[in-house]
Protein backbone atom coordinates (compact mmCIF):
# COMPACT_ATOMS: atom_id res chain seq x y z
CA UNK A 1 0.00 0.00 0.00
CA UNK A 2 1.13 3.39 -0.87
CA UNK A 3 2.53 6.06 1.26
CA UNK A 4 -0.59 8.16 0.47
CA UNK A 5 -2.63 5.39 0.86
CA UNK A 6 -1.71 5.03 4.52
CA UNK A 7 -1.80 8.36 5.89
CA UNK A 8 -5.44 8.33 4.11
CA UNK A 9 -7.83 9.55 6.97
CA UNK A 10 -10.21 7.23 8.19
CA UNK A 11 -6.92 5.30 9.21
CA UNK A 12 -6.92 5.44 12.93
CA UNK A 13 -3.44 6.37 14.64
CA UNK A 14 -2.30 4.56 17.99
CA UNK A 15 -3.85 6.97 20.44
CA UNK A 16 -7.23 6.60 18.46
CA UNK A 17 -7.30 2.97 18.42
CA UNK A 18 -6.65 2.83 22.63
CA UNK A 19 -9.35 5.24 23.26
CA UNK A 20 -11.93 4.48 20.16
CA UNK A 21 -12.27 7.70 19.39
CA UNK A 22 -12.94 8.71 15.76
CA UNK A 23 -10.76 12.08 13.81
CA UNK A 24 -13.48 14.52 12.71
CA UNK A 25 -13.44 15.08 9.02
CA UNK A 26 -11.37 12.23 8.08
CA UNK A 27 -11.21 10.43 4.80
CA UNK A 28 -12.78 7.23 4.36
CA UNK A 29 -14.06 6.94 7.83
CA UNK A 30 -17.19 5.51 8.41
CA UNK A 31 -17.27 5.62 11.91
CA UNK A 32 -19.53 8.36 12.24
CA UNK A 33 -22.00 8.53 9.38
CA UNK A 34 -24.32 11.37 9.33
CA UNK A 35 -27.67 12.01 10.30
CA UNK A 36 -30.68 9.79 8.31
CA UNK A 37 -32.26 12.34 6.27
CA UNK A 38 -35.66 11.74 4.69
CA UNK A 39 -33.48 10.96 1.20
CA UNK A 40 -31.57 8.49 2.75
CA UNK A 41 -32.09 4.90 1.74
CA UNK A 42 -30.86 3.46 5.03
CA UNK A 43 -28.37 0.39 5.32
CA UNK A 44 -27.36 -0.99 1.48
CA UNK A 45 -25.38 -1.38 -0.92
CA UNK A 46 -24.29 2.46 -0.98
CA UNK A 47 -23.41 1.84 2.49
CA UNK A 48 -21.39 -1.06 0.95
CA UNK A 49 -19.52 1.02 -1.81
CA UNK A 50 -18.68 3.77 0.92
CA UNK A 51 -17.11 1.13 3.13
CA UNK A 52 -13.85 2.21 4.37
CA UNK A 53 -12.22 -0.90 2.99
CA UNK A 54 -13.65 -1.01 -0.06
CA UNK A 55 -12.52 2.87 -0.97
CA UNK A 56 -9.13 1.88 -0.05
CA UNK A 57 -8.97 -0.92 -2.45
CA UNK A 58 -10.94 1.61 -5.34
CA UNK A 59 -8.23 4.13 -4.33
CA UNK A 60 -5.39 1.19 -5.10
CA UNK A 61 -7.14 0.14 -8.18
CA UNK A 62 -7.13 3.94 -10.03
CA UNK A 63 -3.79 4.77 -8.95
CA UNK A 64 -2.78 1.48 -10.75
CA UNK A 65 -4.91 3.02 -13.84
CA UNK A 66 -2.28 5.77 -13.94
CA UNK A 67 -5.47 7.68 -15.97
CA UNK A 68 -4.88 11.10 -16.44
CA UNK A 69 -6.58 14.43 -14.51
CA UNK A 70 -9.78 15.33 -14.91
CA UNK A 71 -11.06 18.75 -15.56
CA UNK A 72 -10.02 19.84 -11.97
CA UNK A 73 -6.53 18.99 -12.77
CA UNK A 74 -6.10 17.03 -9.87
CA UNK A 75 -3.81 14.17 -9.88
CA UNK A 76 -4.23 11.16 -7.51
CA UNK A 77 -1.76 12.18 -5.12
CA UNK A 78 -3.33 15.59 -4.88
CA UNK A 79 -6.99 13.87 -4.86
CA UNK A 80 -6.25 11.94 -1.75
CA UNK A 81 -4.73 15.11 -0.06
CA UNK A 82 -7.97 16.92 -0.73
CA UNK A 83 -9.59 13.76 0.75
CA UNK A 84 -7.86 14.02 3.85
CA UNK A 85 -10.15 17.09 4.87
CA UNK A 86 -13.43 16.77 2.53
CA UNK A 87 -14.25 13.44 2.13
CA UNK A 88 -16.59 13.53 5.51
CA UNK A 89 -18.90 16.31 3.41
CA UNK A 90 -18.45 14.13 0.19
CA UNK A 91 -19.72 10.61 1.97
CA UNK A 92 -22.73 13.06 3.54
CA UNK A 93 -23.95 14.15 -0.17
CA UNK A 94 -23.14 10.66 -1.56
CA UNK A 95 -25.50 9.46 1.27
CA UNK A 96 -28.26 11.94 0.71
CA UNK A 97 -28.42 11.65 -3.18
CA UNK A 98 -26.90 15.20 -3.34
CA UNK A 99 -23.58 14.69 -4.95
CA UNK A 100 -22.67 16.13 -8.09
CA UNK A 101 -19.93 14.27 -10.01
CA UNK A 102 -17.51 16.74 -11.60
CA UNK A 103 -18.01 17.40 -15.51
CA UNK A 104 -15.83 15.34 -17.65
CA UNK A 105 -13.06 16.06 -20.01
CA UNK A 106 -13.84 14.61 -23.70
CA UNK A 107 -10.95 13.30 -25.23
CA UNK A 108 -10.96 12.06 -29.18
CA UNK A 109 -8.97 9.29 -29.96
CA UNK A 110 -7.93 8.61 -33.43
CA UNK A 111 -9.16 5.55 -34.43
CA UNK A 112 -6.79 2.51 -36.68
CA UNK A 113 -9.40 2.40 -39.66
CA UNK A 114 -9.66 6.32 -40.15
CA UNK A 115 -13.06 8.12 -37.72
CA UNK A 116 -12.35 9.09 -33.78
CA UNK A 117 -13.41 7.74 -30.64
CA UNK A 118 -14.58 9.46 -27.76
CA UNK A 119 -13.16 9.03 -24.27
CA UNK A 120 -14.55 10.82 -21.38
CA UNK A 121 -11.73 11.56 -18.36
CA UNK A 122 -13.91 11.90 -15.15
CA UNK A 123 -11.61 13.26 -12.10
CA UNK A 124 -9.95 11.02 -10.24
CA UNK A 125 -12.47 11.15 -7.34
CA UNK A 126 -15.43 10.44 -9.43
CA UNK A 127 -13.22 7.68 -11.06
CA UNK A 128 -13.02 6.61 -7.33
CA UNK A 129 -16.43 6.66 -6.69
CA UNK A 130 -17.13 5.10 -9.63
CA UNK A 131 -14.51 2.16 -8.99
CA UNK A 132 -15.90 1.25 -5.86
CA UNK A 133 -19.44 1.45 -7.33
CA UNK A 134 -17.89 -1.24 -9.62
CA UNK A 135 -16.71 -2.98 -7.02
CA UNK A 136 -19.60 -3.80 -5.19
CA UNK A 137 -21.96 -3.71 -8.20
CA UNK A 138 -19.79 -6.27 -10.70
CA UNK A 139 -20.33 -9.64 -8.57
CA UNK A 140 -23.73 -9.17 -8.05
CA UNK A 141 -24.17 -8.29 -11.74
CA UNK A 142 -21.88 -10.00 -13.07
CA UNK A 143 -23.12 -13.83 -12.82
CA UNK A 144 -26.80 -12.86 -14.38
CA UNK A 145 -24.96 -11.93 -17.51
CA UNK A 146 -24.97 -14.21 -20.44
CA UNK A 147 -22.43 -17.32 -21.11
CA UNK A 148 -21.67 -16.07 -24.11
CA UNK A 149 -20.67 -12.54 -23.41
CA UNK A 150 -16.95 -11.89 -22.57
CA UNK A 151 -15.92 -8.28 -22.42
CA UNK A 152 -15.43 -6.49 -19.53
CA UNK A 153 -15.63 -9.44 -17.19
CA UNK A 154 -13.60 -10.94 -14.54
CA UNK A 155 -11.95 -14.28 -15.43
CA UNK A 156 -13.01 -13.89 -19.22
CA UNK A 157 -10.86 -12.51 -21.79
CA UNK A 158 -10.65 -11.77 -25.84
CA UNK A 159 -8.90 -14.85 -26.06
CA UNK A 160 -12.12 -16.93 -24.96
CA UNK A 161 -14.66 -14.60 -27.37
CA UNK A 162 -11.76 -15.90 -30.45
CA UNK A 163 -11.51 -19.65 -28.96
CA UNK A 164 -15.42 -19.82 -28.87
CA UNK A 165 -16.26 -18.34 -32.06
CA UNK A 166 -13.57 -21.03 -33.37
CA UNK A 167 -15.36 -23.90 -31.96
CA UNK A 168 -19.10 -22.45 -33.62
CA UNK A 169 -17.63 -22.32 -37.04
CA UNK A 170 -15.92 -25.85 -37.19
CA UNK A 171 -19.22 -27.34 -35.70
CA UNK A 172 -20.14 -26.29 -39.58
CA UNK A 173 -21.55 -22.64 -38.78
CA UNK A 174 -20.01 -20.94 -41.87
CA UNK A 175 -21.88 -18.12 -42.06
CA UNK A 176 -21.57 -15.20 -39.50
CA UNK A 177 -24.12 -12.12 -38.86
CA UNK A 178 -21.16 -9.98 -37.71
CA UNK A 179 -23.01 -6.82 -36.20
CA UNK A 180 -21.21 -3.42 -35.69
CA UNK A 181 -23.33 -1.00 -33.33
CA UNK A 182 -23.57 2.77 -34.53
CA UNK A 183 -21.54 4.92 -31.67
CA UNK A 184 -22.92 2.67 -29.14
CA UNK A 185 -20.78 4.16 -25.81
CA UNK A 186 -22.05 7.86 -27.59
CA UNK A 187 -25.71 6.79 -27.83
CA UNK A 188 -26.83 5.08 -24.73
CA UNK A 189 -30.20 5.62 -24.14
CA UNK A 190 -30.43 6.50 -20.09
CA UNK A 191 -33.98 6.17 -19.15
CA UNK A 192 -33.68 2.38 -20.66
CA UNK A 193 -30.33 2.11 -19.19
CA UNK A 194 -31.53 2.98 -16.02
CA UNK A 195 -34.62 0.60 -15.92
CA UNK A 196 -32.87 -2.26 -17.23
CA UNK A 197 -30.43 -1.27 -13.80
CA UNK A 198 -33.26 -1.12 -11.67
CA UNK A 199 -34.56 -4.33 -12.62
CA UNK A 200 -30.96 -6.05 -11.19
CA UNK A 201 -30.04 -3.41 -8.49
CA UNK A 202 -33.29 -2.21 -6.98
CA UNK A 203 -31.16 0.03 -4.44
CA UNK A 204 -32.56 3.98 -4.85
CA UNK A 205 -29.42 5.29 -3.48
CA UNK A 206 -27.17 3.29 -6.17
CA UNK A 207 -29.55 3.75 -8.65
CA UNK A 208 -29.13 7.48 -8.07
CA UNK A 209 -25.90 8.03 -7.92
CA UNK A 210 -25.50 6.20 -11.51
CA UNK A 211 -27.99 8.38 -12.88
CA UNK A 212 -25.79 11.69 -11.50
CA UNK A 213 -22.79 9.85 -13.30
CA UNK A 214 -24.44 9.58 -16.46
CA UNK A 215 -25.53 12.73 -16.53
CA UNK A 216 -22.68 14.77 -15.71
CA UNK A 217 -21.97 17.60 -18.02
CA UNK A 218 -18.65 17.63 -20.59
CA UNK A 219 -16.09 19.24 -21.31
CA UNK A 220 -14.83 20.22 -24.60
CA UNK A 221 -12.01 22.84 -24.67
CA UNK A 222 -13.82 25.81 -23.28
CA UNK A 223 -17.30 24.22 -23.78
CA UNK A 224 -19.83 22.93 -21.79
CA UNK A 225 -22.72 20.27 -22.82
CA UNK A 226 -25.36 18.87 -21.38
CA UNK A 227 -25.33 15.26 -21.68
CA UNK A 228 -28.65 13.35 -22.10
CA UNK A 229 -27.67 9.98 -23.68
CA UNK A 230 -24.61 8.23 -23.85
CA UNK A 231 -21.77 6.77 -21.44
CA UNK A 232 -18.42 7.74 -22.90
CA UNK A 233 -15.65 5.37 -22.86
CA UNK A 234 -13.38 6.33 -19.78
CA UNK A 235 -14.51 6.16 -16.46
CA UNK A 236 -14.75 2.70 -14.58
CA UNK A 237 -18.36 1.89 -15.01
CA UNK A 238 -19.48 2.51 -18.50
CA UNK A 239 -18.09 -1.34 -19.60
CA UNK A 240 -20.21 -2.60 -16.82
CA UNK A 241 -23.42 -0.49 -17.87
CA UNK A 242 -22.98 -1.78 -21.56
CA UNK A 243 -23.12 -5.21 -20.55
CA UNK A 244 -25.82 -4.64 -18.21
CA UNK A 245 -27.57 -2.93 -21.51
CA UNK A 246 -26.99 -5.53 -24.27
CA UNK A 247 -27.96 -8.77 -21.64
CA UNK A 248 -31.14 -8.19 -22.89
CA UNK A 249 -30.18 -8.96 -26.45
CA UNK A 250 -28.29 -11.91 -25.21
CA UNK A 251 -30.55 -13.54 -23.14
CA UNK A 252 -32.99 -13.07 -26.23
CA UNK A 253 -30.85 -15.21 -28.57
CA UNK A 254 -29.78 -17.51 -26.07
CA UNK A 255 -33.64 -18.67 -25.78
CA UNK A 256 -34.06 -19.05 -29.36
CA UNK A 257 -30.48 -21.54 -29.36
CA UNK A 258 -28.59 -19.00 -31.27
CA UNK A 259 -24.80 -19.83 -31.24
CA UNK A 260 -22.46 -16.36 -30.50
CA UNK A 261 -20.39 -14.49 -28.77
CA UNK A 262 -20.06 -10.66 -28.21
CA UNK A 263 -17.22 -8.82 -26.36
CA UNK A 264 -18.54 -5.39 -25.49
CA UNK A 265 -20.73 -3.55 -28.28
CA UNK A 266 -18.76 -6.37 -30.73
CA UNK A 267 -21.34 -8.81 -31.10
CA UNK A 268 -21.42 -12.34 -33.96
CA UNK A 269 -23.99 -14.78 -34.26
CA UNK A 270 -22.98 -18.09 -36.26
CA UNK A 271 -25.15 -19.61 -38.49
CA UNK A 272 -25.37 -22.53 -41.23
CA UNK A 273 -27.05 -20.87 -44.02
CA UNK A 274 -27.29 -17.21 -45.55
CA UNK A 275 -31.05 -17.10 -44.95
CA UNK A 276 -30.93 -18.20 -41.45
CA UNK A 277 -28.62 -15.32 -40.82
CA UNK A 278 -30.80 -12.64 -42.95
CA UNK A 279 -33.56 -14.37 -40.20
CA UNK A 280 -31.10 -13.66 -37.43
CA UNK A 281 -29.92 -9.61 -38.58
CA UNK A 282 -33.68 -8.84 -38.59
CA UNK A 283 -34.06 -10.14 -35.23
CA UNK A 284 -30.94 -8.15 -33.76
CA UNK A 285 -32.33 -4.97 -35.90
CA UNK A 286 -35.62 -5.15 -33.82
CA UNK A 287 -33.80 -6.04 -30.81
CA UNK A 288 -31.58 -3.27 -30.90
CA UNK A 289 -34.22 -1.12 -32.32
CA UNK A 290 -35.72 -1.51 -28.55
CA UNK A 291 -33.09 -0.32 -26.43
CA UNK A 292 -32.78 2.88 -29.46
CA UNK A 293 -29.73 1.50 -30.69
CA UNK A 294 -28.74 1.64 -34.58
CA UNK A 295 -27.20 -1.02 -36.39
CA UNK A 296 -24.11 0.28 -38.88
CA UNK A 297 -25.47 -0.92 -42.12
CA UNK A 298 -22.33 -0.11 -43.54
CA UNK A 299 -19.65 -2.53 -41.10
CA UNK A 300 -22.86 -5.30 -40.81
CA UNK A 301 -22.71 -7.81 -42.74
CA UNK A 302 -24.44 -11.37 -43.11
CA UNK A 303 -21.19 -13.41 -44.72
CA UNK A 304 -18.61 -16.16 -45.00
CA UNK A 305 -16.77 -16.43 -41.61
CA UNK A 306 -13.58 -16.73 -43.49
CA UNK A 307 -14.12 -12.99 -44.87
CA UNK A 308 -14.81 -11.48 -41.99
CA UNK A 309 -12.87 -10.76 -38.23
CA UNK A 310 -13.94 -10.77 -34.93
CA UNK A 311 -11.45 -8.95 -32.12
CA UNK A 312 -8.14 -8.67 -34.15
CA UNK A 313 -8.47 -12.66 -35.74
CA UNK A 314 -9.87 -13.97 -39.05
CA UNK A 315 -10.22 -18.16 -39.59
CA UNK A 316 -8.45 -20.20 -42.38
CA UNK A 317 -9.27 -23.49 -42.73
CA UNK A 318 -5.77 -26.41 -43.08
CA UNK A 319 -5.86 -29.14 -44.29
CA UNK A 320 -8.44 -32.17 -43.03
CA UNK A 321 -11.36 -29.17 -42.38
CA UNK A 322 -9.85 -28.17 -39.44
CA UNK A 323 -10.97 -24.18 -38.65
CA UNK A 324 -7.87 -22.18 -37.54
CA UNK A 325 -6.74 -18.95 -36.53
CA UNK A 326 -5.02 -16.08 -37.95
CA UNK A 327 -4.19 -12.04 -37.30
CA UNK A 328 -6.87 -10.69 -39.76
CA UNK A 329 -5.21 -8.69 -42.54
CA UNK A 330 -6.21 -5.26 -40.95
CA UNK A 331 -4.56 -6.17 -38.10
CA UNK A 332 -1.37 -7.14 -39.76
CA UNK A 333 -1.37 -4.15 -41.76
CA UNK A 334 -1.53 -1.84 -38.45
CA UNK A 335 0.87 -3.33 -37.03
CA UNK A 336 3.26 -3.05 -39.80
CA UNK A 337 2.19 0.94 -39.69
CA UNK A 338 3.43 1.21 -36.46
CA UNK A 339 6.69 -0.74 -36.98
CA UNK A 340 7.66 1.86 -39.26
CA UNK A 341 6.51 4.65 -37.09
CA UNK A 342 8.56 3.09 -34.71
CA UNK A 343 12.01 2.48 -37.08
CA UNK A 344 12.22 5.61 -38.89
CA UNK A 345 15.72 5.83 -40.84
CA UNK A 346 15.70 9.52 -40.17
CA UNK A 347 16.41 9.74 -36.12
CA UNK A 348 19.03 11.00 -33.99
CA UNK A 349 18.54 7.87 -31.61
CA UNK A 350 20.42 4.94 -31.29
CA UNK A 351 19.63 1.56 -32.17
CA UNK A 352 19.63 0.41 -28.89
CA UNK A 353 17.17 2.93 -27.87
CA UNK A 354 15.25 2.37 -31.16
CA UNK A 355 15.03 -1.29 -30.26
CA UNK A 356 14.14 -0.52 -27.01
CA UNK A 357 10.84 1.35 -28.34
CA UNK A 358 9.94 -1.72 -30.06
CA UNK A 359 10.39 -4.42 -27.50
CA UNK A 360 7.13 -2.75 -25.30
CA UNK A 361 4.86 -2.41 -28.76
CA UNK A 362 5.57 -6.15 -30.05
CA UNK A 363 5.67 -7.82 -26.81
CA UNK A 364 2.61 -6.20 -26.44
CA UNK A 365 1.09 -7.29 -29.90
CA UNK A 366 2.14 -10.93 -29.51
CA UNK A 367 0.91 -11.30 -26.32
CA UNK A 368 -2.83 -10.55 -27.73
CA UNK A 369 -1.94 -12.24 -31.05
CA UNK A 370 -0.43 -15.29 -29.42
CA UNK A 371 -3.31 -17.83 -30.30
CA UNK A 372 -2.68 -17.28 -33.88
CA UNK A 373 -1.57 -20.49 -35.88
CA UNK A 374 0.12 -19.45 -39.15
CA UNK A 375 4.25 -19.58 -37.56
CA UNK A 376 5.19 -18.58 -41.46
CA UNK A 377 3.43 -15.48 -41.06
CA UNK A 378 5.28 -14.68 -37.60
CA UNK A 379 8.64 -15.84 -39.36
CA UNK A 380 8.39 -13.45 -42.21
CA UNK A 381 7.55 -10.64 -39.70
CA UNK A 382 10.76 -11.00 -37.82
CA UNK A 383 12.19 -11.30 -40.69
CA UNK A 384 10.83 -7.69 -41.52
CA UNK A 385 11.60 -6.41 -38.52
CA UNK A 386 15.47 -7.10 -38.48
CA UNK A 387 15.67 -6.12 -42.14
CA UNK A 388 14.36 -2.14 -40.78
CA UNK A 389 16.58 -2.67 -38.01
CA UNK A 390 19.48 -3.19 -40.53
CA UNK A 391 19.17 -0.08 -42.77
CA UNK A 392 19.12 1.68 -39.87
CA UNK A 393 22.42 0.51 -38.51
CA UNK A 394 24.14 0.95 -42.50
CA UNK A 395 22.33 4.73 -41.91
CA UNK A 396 23.97 5.30 -38.96
CA UNK A 397 27.45 4.30 -40.28
CA UNK A 398 26.34 6.45 -43.45
CA UNK A 399 29.96 6.43 -45.44
CA UNK A 400 31.04 3.49 -47.45
CA UNK A 401 34.60 3.46 -45.66
CA UNK A 402 33.20 3.63 -42.28
CA UNK A 403 30.64 0.94 -42.95
CA UNK A 404 33.29 -1.80 -44.41
CA UNK A 405 35.31 -1.05 -41.53
CA UNK A 406 32.65 -2.13 -39.08
CA UNK A 407 31.73 -5.31 -41.22
CA UNK A 408 34.94 -6.45 -41.52
CA UNK A 409 35.48 -5.77 -37.37
CA UNK A 410 32.21 -8.51 -36.87
CA UNK A 411 33.28 -10.81 -38.92
CA UNK A 412 32.07 -10.03 -42.23
CA UNK A 413 34.25 -11.65 -45.70
CA UNK A 414 36.09 -8.84 -47.23
CA UNK A 415 34.04 -9.33 -50.53
CA UNK A 416 30.58 -9.05 -48.79
CA UNK A 417 32.02 -6.13 -47.26
CA UNK A 418 33.16 -4.09 -50.09
CA UNK A 419 30.06 -4.89 -52.18
CA UNK A 420 27.54 -3.86 -49.27
CA UNK A 421 30.34 -1.00 -48.27
CA UNK A 422 30.19 -0.42 -52.72
CA UNK A 423 26.46 0.30 -52.60
CA UNK A 424 26.18 2.35 -49.16
CA UNK A 425 23.47 4.67 -50.17
CA UNK A 426 21.32 1.91 -50.70
CA UNK A 427 19.86 1.18 -47.28
CA UNK A 428 17.32 -1.29 -48.06
CA UNK A 429 18.36 -3.22 -50.42
CA UNK A 430 22.27 -3.38 -48.85
CA UNK A 431 20.14 -4.57 -45.75
CA UNK A 432 18.78 -8.00 -47.03
CA UNK A 433 20.73 -10.40 -48.79
CA UNK A 434 24.57 -10.04 -48.36
CA UNK A 435 23.87 -8.08 -44.99
CA UNK A 436 22.09 -10.67 -43.67
CA UNK A 437 25.37 -13.06 -43.08
CA UNK A 438 26.85 -10.19 -40.62
CA UNK A 439 23.70 -8.49 -39.12
CA UNK A 440 22.40 -11.91 -38.30
CA UNK A 441 19.45 -13.20 -35.54
CA UNK A 442 21.95 -13.27 -33.05
CA UNK A 443 22.82 -9.91 -33.72
CA UNK A 444 19.25 -8.37 -33.83
CA UNK A 445 18.79 -10.99 -30.33
CA UNK A 446 21.40 -8.99 -28.43
CA UNK A 447 20.30 -5.85 -29.63
CA UNK A 448 17.45 -6.82 -27.60
CA UNK A 449 14.81 -7.51 -30.43
CA UNK A 450 11.98 -9.76 -29.15
CA UNK A 451 11.13 -12.55 -31.80
CA UNK A 452 7.52 -13.37 -32.81
CA UNK A 453 8.25 -16.45 -33.97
Amino acid sequence: MSKAMRQMPGTPGKRERRTGEARSGSCLDEAAPPPRTRNDTGPGLLEAVLARENLLRALKQVRANKGAAGVDGLDIDQTASMLRTDWSVIRDSLLKGTYQPQPVRRVMIPKPGGGERELGIPTVLDRLIQQALLQVLQPILDPTFSEHSYGFRPGRRAHDAVLAAQSFVQSGRRVVVDVDLEKFFDRVDHDILIDRLRRKVPDPGVIRLVRAFLNADIVDGDAVIKRTRGTPQGGPLSPLLANVLLDEVDKELERRGHAFCRYADDSNVYVRSRRAGERVMALLRRLYGRLHLTVNETKSAVASVFGRRFLGYAFWVAPGRVVKRRVADKAIKAFKTRIRELTPRVTGRSLTAVTARLCSFVLGWKAYFRLAQTPKVWRELDEWMRHRLRAIQLKHWKRGRTILRELIAMGAKPNVAQKVAGNSRCWWRNSGMLLNSVLTIKWADQLGMPRLA
